[in-house]
Order: C-alpha cells, then structure tokens, then sequence
C-alpha cells in the first residue's frame, strides 16, 4: 500500500507532534502544505497524484477532476465538519472512503458567531478603530435580550448558538426540516420554526448554519432580503457562497437590513477593492471560526485518528 499521507490545513502543525507520531508509528510519511494557503487543486494533484494513501484535508479543494488524478488514494480525512469541498459522490464511486471530525469545533464557531453578533450590535470595530485614530465618537447600539434570533440550520454548531443565545435571554428560533431533537427545545425553551418565510420576516437577527448545496447556493438574496426587518442583522459562519454578496452589498447601502456579520467569503481572501468591506455595516473576520487553541487541537488529534482508522482498519 502507498504510504505517504498529504496534510493541508495550515493550522495543523500548532498541535502536529501527536499526529505525526501516530501516522508515522503507522509507517507512513507526511507530506505537508508548504505554500501557506489553502492549497490549489493543481497543487493537490502535484503532491497527491501518485503514492499518496490518505489525505487530511481543510477547505482545500477536492472535486471529482481532483480526486479521479490520485491514483492511490484510500481515504479522506476532513479536518473539521463541513464536507461540501469534497465530491463525495465521486468518493464513493472511486471506493474512497471519506470521513469528518465531529465535535471537535462546534463550541468555538458557535462562540464566534455569539461574538459577532456582540461586535456588529454594539458597533465595537468602528468603535475601536475610531479611537486609535485620536476620536471619541459613539454610535448607539442594540441589546441581544428579548430579540429574535432565526436560526437556519441547527446542527451541532447551530445548537452550540441556541444554547448561548437562550442563556443571553434571546427568542431562539429553529428552522431545519431535518431536526428532530424535541427534548432540546424544550430544555433551553427554543421555538422551531415550520414556515422559513416566517422567519425572514420576524427575526431580528438571523444566523446561518447550514451546507452548501446546489439548493441553498446563494439562497441569502435580494428577494430574502426584501423580507427582513430594515433592523435585522445577518450573520454567516458557515460558507460565504450562501449569501449572493451583491445583492447584500445593495441590502447594506439601501438600509434594506442593518447590517451583517461573516467569518466566510465566497473567495477567500476577498479580491482586492471588494466593495462590502468598504462598509460601515459590514464585518468580516478571517475564517477564525474553529481557530482556537482548544478546536484545532480536537481536530488535529481526532482527524489523525479517523485516518488511520480508514487506512487499517
């Protein structure tokens, strides 16, 4: 069997030496990301197209084009939850296994996306920025308690936030048709939501929690935003292609929605001159959602764990 082991994600090397122990007590090589990036698909091909057994991937990209070009390739490792960077129909027909790092960071993106809810209701950036710049300017801001928060998805990440929202005294709202955990509604008081257009309309602020799919690609668009409250709030910690950024850069300027919140972006890095960041009412952190000391070391350990249990097992 090939031996040698392809990691890309950036962040795995603060916590490699318990990983690479385990692969290489498993007589495998590593083979690491060395461009300091999210790795191309052409790069992908270079480094795994030959010899590769398994690969531990981050959101790198890995499409049926990809994955038919490595010739020995066994299993896939994701670092992290979401899989939409995979083709796993392709997976599956090649006899790839596939396999994802479950709990490792729900509780720090649910925290990200409670903190940014803080950040863009308080206005703390501008606040901030404009003291460093010699000013004391305040803008008045608004409280999370007794608002409306719609929740659009609710897996382990999307619950982690119904929690911490209801423990802040929010109206947490649930809308995913495939939910089915009746007690913990009604543990943490929690509403589940039957109509999404009821959602649009009511909330205050809405979270995103979902996949990317060809249903929900670019489902956050002008038409949704025409159903908000001029004073809602839109916050995406999941993928930046659910959310047609023109049409929220137009929703920004008109007053349509107040403002919005993402730790994604459909490319990332933004291009250069990107017009949504040259907003007040908009804000933009830099894929930091699962990047925190305790997740990556979840997702290093346990991901290195999956691997090696798709290769012999």
């Amino acid at each position: 069997m090939s031996n040698k082991i392809l990691i890309t994600p950036k962040s795995f090397k603060t916590y490699k030496e318990k990983a690479y122990l385990m692969l290489r007590e498993n007589g495998f090589e590593i083979i690491e990301n060395t461009y300091g990036r999210t790795m191309t698909e052409e790069e992908i091909i270079e480094c795994a197209g030959e010899g590769v057994a398994g690969i531990i991937i981050g959101v790198d990209p890995l499409p049926a084009s990809v994955l038919e070009k490595c010739k020995d390739l066994k299993a896939i490792s994701k670092y992290g939850v979401g899989m939409d960077n995979i083709d796993l129909n392709k997976a599956k027909e090649l006899g790839i296994k596939v396999n994802n790092a479950v709990g490792t960071n729900n509780v720090s993106v649910g925290e990200l996306a409670i903190g940014l809810m803080f950040a863009l209701g308080r206005n703390i950036p501008d606040t901030v920025k404009g003291i460093r710049e010699g000013g004391w300017g305040r803008k008045i801001g608004v409280e999370l308690t007794d608002k409306k928060l719609g929740l659009i998805g609710a897996g382990q990440i999307g619950k982690e936030v119904a929690k911490r929202a209801a423990g802040l005294e929010m109206k947490v709202s649930i809308f995913d048709p495939y939910f089915n955990d009746e007690a913990f509604l009604e543990k943490y008081n929690i509403e589940r939501c039957h109509d999404i257009e009821q959602l649009y309309k009511e909330s205050d602020i809405i979270s995103l929690h979902l996949p990317v799919t060809e249903n929900t690609r670019g489902f956050m668009n002008k038409e949704v935003f025409g159903k908000m409250k001029n004073t809602a709030l839109l916050i995406n910690t999941s993928r930046g292609e659910l959310i047609n950024e023109r049409d929220l850069y137009d929703a920004l300027v008109s007053g349509e929605i107040a403002g919005a919140a993402q730790d994604v972006f459909s490319s990332e890095p933004p291009e250069a001159g990107e017009k949504l960041l040259s907003l007040e009412n908009f804000m933009l952190t830099s894929h930091i959602g699962a990047f925190t000391n305790e997740a990556v070391e979840k997702m290093v350990v346990i991901s290195t764990r999956n691997l090696l249990d798709m290769l012999i097992s």
